[in-house]
């Protein structure tokens, strides 16, 4: 006989679904797009297909790839006092590109061991990905309560900052002011995400998430931290040649889904740091001309020997660029924690 049994943790799960249209629709608009423009240019959101998301597992793991390994560290050995340096406060927890939530637990378990109950809020493009993570930890923290958000992040941002704005009004009309007794919140963005954003991007992300957040919230912002260009470029191009075959997946996933004729061997995975604009830049090199069909987007596109299509950029910052955004987005950093090493920094920002 099967066990029917109800899910004791359902009752503390909300998964909101705020994605709309047609993903593949908007894949295919900006494959478009990056192919006729020049340089050509495909998206790194696009990397994570099953494979893919395989691949940079497997990448984490690697002896180049610090980055993982580096926050873990911190995270591991300084949750509690990241918590402690928050402040007294009741804590509701809300986290962009949340995964599944692995870093997460070690700050998880420092907020339970202080507060009766957590309000934790991830939100991801992957639904599938916060189901599963979400059970995971309602199973394992038996205070815990999961508001989720299978979004991007400026939909979901614009959602919060919608809920905020109405909670702000419905305190002005009943004369109400719980700022001594409501929860603050610590949000997260954890792993080296803000390098995904290029400078401009970094800042208008920020500002939106400060839209969201009270004077006093705070977030944990991961950063990668500026060092010797041959250690970063290591990072992005490893000896065994794993994140080459997490680039040239791109072209693979092409293929599949729009009946590309991508000839994988035909391009190599450059991984160079520009030294000015202080970023890794990814890209896939023609090893010869030749051209390209992709019949179900009625494209043709040509490619010259040595030309490259650019697929990621990673920036670096050090703690002086890390205040100037701060400063610039309503925020002050007022604490930086960074492994043994010095390679990687998670800084608390306070919002001011």
């Amino acid at each position: 006989m099967l066990d029917t049994a109800p899910d004791p943790t359902a009752e503390r799960l909300r998964l909101h679904q705020l994605l709309t249209g047609d993903a593949r629709a908007l894949f295919a608009a900006d494959v478009r797009r990056g192919l006729s423009t020049q340089p050509k240019q495909l998206f790194p959101k696009y990397f994570y297909d099953e494979l893919g998301s395989l691949l940079f597992d497997a990448i984490c793991l690697l002896p180049e790839y610090y980055l993982t390994r580096a926050e873990h560290e911190i995270l591991t050995r300084h949750a509690g006092e990241i918590i402690a340096a928050v402040g007294s406060a009741q804590l509701a927890l809300l986290e962009l590109g949340s995964g599944s939530a692995t870093k997460t637990r070690h700050l998880i378990e420092a907020i339970c061991k202080r507060q009766p109950q957590l309000l934790y809020r991830p939100i991801d493009i992957s639904a599938a990905a916060l189901e599963t993570s979400a059970r995971v930890l309602l199973q394992s923290y038996p205070s815990l309560r999961i508001e989720a958000y299978a979004s991007d992040y400026d939909t979901a941002l614009a959602r919060l900052r919608a809920e905020a704005e109405h909670e702000r009004v419905t305190e002005a009309e009943s004369n109400l002011s719980n700022a001594a007794t409501r929860n603050h919140t610590l949000a997260l963005f954890l792993g080296s995400n803000i390098g995904n954003f290029d400078r401009a991007e970094a800042e208008t992300f920020l500002r939106r998430l400060r839209a969201v957040l009270r004077t006093n919230d705070a977030l944990l912002l991961g950063a990668d931290l500026k060092k010797d260009p041959a250690r970063l470029v290591a990072a992005y191009d490893d000896a065994l040649g794993v994140t080459a075959a997490f680039n040239l997946n791109l072209l693979t996933r092409l293929n599949r889904e729009f009946a590309a004729d991508f000839k994988p061997r035909a391009f190599r995975h450059v991984a160079l740091y520009n030294e000015v604009h202080g970023r890794i830049e990814l890209y896939l090199e023609s090893r010869r001309a030749q051209v390209v069909h992709l019949p179900a987007l009625d494209l043709e596109i040509a490619f010259a020997a040595g030309e490259r299509m650019h697929t990621e950029n990673s920036y670096k910052y050090d703690l002086i660029e890390l205040d100037e955004l701060a400063a610039r987005t309503d925020f002050a950093r007022t604490q930086t924690w960074t492994d043994t090493a010095r390679r990687f920094s998670s800084n608390l920002l306070i919002a001011v």
